[in-house]
């Protein structure tokens, strides 16, 4: 499957956000994944559609909105409206999965669905022929910045097995403490989709974006 890499822009410069934004996709970044953040489901407070409004515009590239959020399917079709192209929620945060990934769907995007690594794989297994993508995520969400937990590997090593032998589509996304150093091994467990933080909006972002994709793509 296509590797992509997915820049968080919960690490950008909030002041230059579009600035940002454009530099890490002309650099060859292919999504932009907006963490949306509630202070329930995560201790944290970060932005809602009035953002994915204003950067949209600016680009055509694909936006992965991420919705770490109670009871996302009260806000699914505000997110469709605002430009997401792929809404993730969180197996934990639904009471009715399989009812807000319908709901998703229904609003004509691609439909995704996170497990935080303590989360069994049997959480999503039912709904697994209905997405598009899973999050596994590889940090307990709720900062940037945080080391990859190593387990995740063999989770979504076996997420891998488990949509092969299903004969499914689906992309596998992780997300929490992928760099440059640890990329070509997230990929060999399995994964196709690299969300990156700070890795990529630390510093000189083009050189980042540049370095990453060399080691994803290796």
């Amino acid at each position: 499957m296509k590797k992509i890499l997915a820049p968080s822009i919960l690490s950008a410069d909030f002041a230059n956000l579009g600035r940002d934004v454009l530099t890490a996709i002309d650099a060859g970044a292919e999504y932009v994944h907006i963490d949306v953040m509630d202070g329930m489901f995560v201790p944290q407070i970060s932005f809602g559609n009035p953002v994915i409004k204003a950067l949209r515009p600016l680009t055509d590239v694909i936006f992965d909105a991420h919705l770490m959020i109670e009871d996302p399917g009260r806000y699914i079709e505000d997110f469709a409206k605002a430009g997401a192209d792929i809404i993730t929620v969180h197996a934990e945060a639904c009471t009715h999965l399989d009812r807000v990934v319908h709901q998703i769907k229904d609003c004509g995007k691609k439909a995704a669905v996170a497990i935080n690594p303590a989360t069994p794989l049997s959480a999503i297994e039912y709904v697994l022929p209905e997405l598009d993508m899973v999050l596994v995520m590889t940090v307990n969400p709720g900062f940037g910045g945080q080391k990859y937990i190593p387990y995740c590997g063999e989770k979504v090593r076996e997420l891998r097995k488990m949509i092969t032998e299903k004969n499914l589509d689906v992309d596998i996304q992780v997300d929490g403490g992928v760099r440059a150093s640890n990329i070509a091994e997230i990929a060999e467990c399995g994964a196709n989709i690299f969300v990156c933080g700070s890795a990529v909006f630390e510093g000189n972002i083009e050189k980042n974006v540049k370095e990453i994709l060399e080691q994803m793509n290796k």
